[in-house]
This record gives structure tokens, C-alpha cells and sequence, in this order.
């Protein structure tokens, strides 16, 4: 089984005897509230239209702890997760798909987390919504009530200190834009620039122009030219981007070209607010 699924697997699955658990993790980044523009409302958007049986799941609420010292999207309190999750209607052993409005990367997140505190059955929806061609249902769904218990520790995870370890003695990927990784913009965080020694690795390349993953084949040429071939086999390859969201989907791209990745969860939203850490900008 592959980390994602098709939109037509994905209806012949909910016809089946085990329909899986459908997560909408509408998200996205942006900088217009800054501008005096509302923000982006996930719920809303669900509640407009989403595909039958799903459950709206709020990143910034039930995917991550508040903002702060450990960065933009810190990683949730495990059980406060867990209860989230069992809201939805998440099963031990019960199937899960997750998906966003075409992205990936909230649908990614979810994936993660999922993936980092032990259920083995999840998969994100290659394309998102954008890619759904059956019916969408309106309004809100609640789901019967899930039996899921987290235990984190299944997959890899960094902190600061290792993140910077494994851009000395690994692979450290940035999964942001090149602008933002070299340091000639930076919208969000404290400075631009990224961790030193860390190689620019933007996720949207690992998409075709229809958002769905590019092939497996294509992907394990990419991350090989990187370097993450030679990287498994001394000290691993990790993945950071702006707060811990992009860069669980280039975790989950990785898996599809066959490499086991860490996410650094914190990021450079964490790294940069530490003045006491170093920054490296340019290409």
C-alpha cells in the first residue's frame, strides 16, 4: 500500500466493506490577514462543499499547539490529538484518508501526525478535492466516535539540534521556496535565509501542474540527485520548512521515492526566533 490514493481508489473504497475515515484539512498559508483581508476559513469552505462522510479537521486547532517559542505550528499536545482524532472518528486498524483542497500539504500534516503517533492505515488524497469528481455534500458531519489511542515515536522526528546534525552529517532538506531559502524574502518569520548547511529542496516540485505527485521513479531521481541515497546510508535524511506543514509533504514524497525521512517539526519558524542561532542565506 502507497501513502496515497487515487480520487477513483478512493470511491471504490468507499463503496467497500471498509470505507475509510475521510479527514478535510482544508488549510492554507497566508499573509492577507496582515493585509486587512480575512483570513482563509477551512470550515467554511468544508461546510460549502466536501466529499460525503468527511469530517472537517482544523490544522491550526487540532494539528498543532498555539504559536510560540517551538514555532508557527508546533506539534499538538498528544492527547488533546488523540481526542481530535477520535472526534473524527478515527479507528486502531480503520483505514484513513486525508485530504485538503489540492495542495496536499495540510492533507500531508495530517498524514504525519497520524503516521508519527502509530496508525499504519493512512493514506492523503493524490490531487486533493481538485481532483474529487463524485458528489460533495453541504453543511457539517459528525462521525461516530473513534477508538484511536496515539503513541508517538513510529517515524522520525527533529529538534533544532537535530536538524542542524543532520545538515553536517546527513541530508537536511528545506522545503520552502528558493526565495525564502536564499534569503531574498522572507513573509512570515522573524529573517530570511535557512539552516546552514541545508539544501534547497522546494516541495511544489515534487508535484506535477495538476498538484498531484509526480511519478515514483521521478520523485527517486530527485531526492538521488540531492544526495539522499548516499544521506540513508551515513547519518539520514530530515526535512524543514516554514512552520512543519510543506515539509510533511515532502516527508511524504520521500516515502514515495522509497526514503525514510524526519520531519523537524519546528522549522524555521522555530529556528529563526532563536537569535542565538545561526543563519545562512544565499544559494
Amino acid at each position: 500500500m502507497t501513502a496515497i490514493i487515487t480520487a477513483r481508489e478512493l470511491e471504490q473504497a468507499l463503496a467497500g466493506e471498509r470505507p475509510p475515515v475521510l479527514l478535510d484539512v482544508r488549510w492554507q498559508l497566508s499573509t492577507a490577514a496582515a493585509a486587512g483581508a480575512p483570513p482563509f476559513d477551512g470550515r467554511s469552505e468544508y461546510a460549502a462543499g466536501h466529499i460525503p462522510g468527511a469530517v472537517f479537521v482544523d490544522l491550526d486547532r487540532e494539528l498543532a499547539a498555539p504559536p510560540g517559542p517551538r514555532g508557527r505550528h508546533p506539534l499538538p499536545d498528544v492527547a488533546e490529538f488523540g481526542a481530535a482524532m477520535r472526534r473524527a472518528g478515527v479507528r486502531a486498524g480503520a483505514p484513513v484518508v486525508t485530504y485538503d483542497g489540492g495542495q496536499g500539504w495540510a492533507a500531508a500534516r495530517a498524514w504525519w501526525l497520524l503516521r508519527w503517533t502509530g496508525h499504519e492505515d493512512v493514506r492523503v488524497l493524490d490531487g486533493g478535492l481538485a481532483a474529487w469528481r463524485g458528489p460533495l455534500s453541504t453543511g457539517v458531519e459528525e462521525a461516530a466516535e473513534g477508538d484511536f489511542l496515539p503513541v508517538p515515536g513510529a517515524i522520525g522526528l527533529l529538534d533544532a539540534d537535530g536538524a542542524a546534525a543532520l545538515a553536517r552529517e546527513g541530508l537536511l532538506l528545506d522545503a520552502r521556496a528558493a526565495e525564502r531559502y536564499r534569503g531574498d524574502v522572507e513573509p512570515v518569520d522573524r529573517v530570511g535565509g535557512h539552516i546552514p548547511g541545508a539544501v534547497s529542496a522546494p516541495t511544489t516540485d515534487n508535484v506535477a501542474e495538476d498538484g498531484t505527485f509526480r511519478p515514483a521513479a521521478e520523485l527517486a531521481a530527485r531526492f538521488e540527485k540531492l544526495g539522499a541515497a548516499r544521506a540513508s546510508r551515513v547519518g539520514g535524511v530530515g526535512v524543514y520548512c516554514g512552520s512543519g506543514v510543506s515539509a510533511a509533504h515532502e516527508v511524504l514524497a520521500l516515502e514515495l521515492a522509497g526514503v525514510p525521512a524526519a520531519l523537524y517539526a519546528g522549522s524555521w519558524s522555530e529556528w529563526s526566533r532563536d537569535e542565538e542561532r545561526p543563519v545562512e542565506r544565499g544559494a
